[in-house]
Formats: C-alpha cells, structure tokens, sequence
C-alpha cells in the first residue's frame, strides 16, 4: 500500500510539493445518488418545486463547488479547471435522480476532489431544493468513477 502523501515523517499534515510533477491533461468522474419519493422525482422532473429549477440550479451548484474544492478540503491545490460537467439523469428503479460530475485540468495534481465536491453539492441542492416535500431523501453512493492522466496512471471502478 502507498504511503499518504500528506503526511511529513513526523505525521504533521502539509501540503504535497508538486512543484516538480509534469503537467499532464487530467481528468475526473464522479457520481452520486438521491433517492426520493417516485412523488418528489415526478415534480422535480415537471419542474414544479417551490424553490424552483432543481435539476438547473444543482447543475450550477455543482460547477461552482469544483471551483472552489481548495476553499472547502484542506490541502487541496487550487487548480485552473479547464472543464466541469455535472448531468442529472432520473433513475426510477431508485426512484431518484443520478449526478455525474466531471472535472479536468491540464496540470501537475488531480482533479478527484473536484469532481467529488462536484457531485457531493449537487446532490445536496437537490436535497435543499426538494426538502419541503420530501425530507426522507437519501444522499448516497458518493464516489470516484474514473480518472484519468498523472503519475499513478489511470483508475475505473469495477461495475
């Protein structure tokens, strides 16, 4: 297993140096889940929230949290994202709604939290959004799908 890379020889937490890492063109997907009430999702699809636009306004909320992932973890590199992507797709087996996030830098560090942080806000403005109908949503199944370029090479989930 690879050592943590955050972590000096005494343990202390720093910020990894990747002064000296080539950049590469990197790339993120992630995915998350909220499962509702067949209800809450047929409204949401009609576009008949009270607080508005769901799927519009977590697509937003989403683009604007990757900008700001640096802000929100500790010892993330603040990165010039060349794209960020969040797709909202109803899934009725759940019944819900299925968030993709992703993200990409040409760089010297991934874009994983980034599209993490990504689908993780969207799928809690869906939350907030949907909340007065709905308080029993789930928020699940937050993780990195694949990822793509830098040292450690590329990564795809087992489905």
């Amino acid at each position: 297993m690879p050592a943590l890379t955050h972590l000096d020889a005494k343990g202390e937490a720093n910020m990894v140096d990747v002064g000296d890492k080539a950049e590469t063109i990197r790339t993120a997907i992630a995915e998350g889940f909220v499962s509702m009430q067949p209800a809450t999702l047929e409204m949401i699809l009609a576009g008949d929230a009270k607080k508005g636009d769901v799927l519009g306004t977590a697509r937003i909320a989403g683009i604007m949290a990757a900008k700001k992932t640096h802000e929100l973890i500790p010892l993330c590199h603040p990165l010039l994202l060349t794209k960020v992507a969040v797709e909202i797709e109803p899934d009725r087996t759940l019944p819900g709604l299925r968030v993709t996030a992703l993200a990409r830098v040409t760089g010297k560090t991934g874009v994983e939290m980034e599209a993490l942080t990504a689908a993780s806000v969207a799928c809690l403005t869906i939350y907030d959004m949907a909340k007065a109908a709905d308080r029993g949503m789930v928020i699940s199944g937050i993780r990195l799908v694949e990822k793509t370029g830098g040292k450690s090479g590329d990564y795809k989930v087992d489905s």
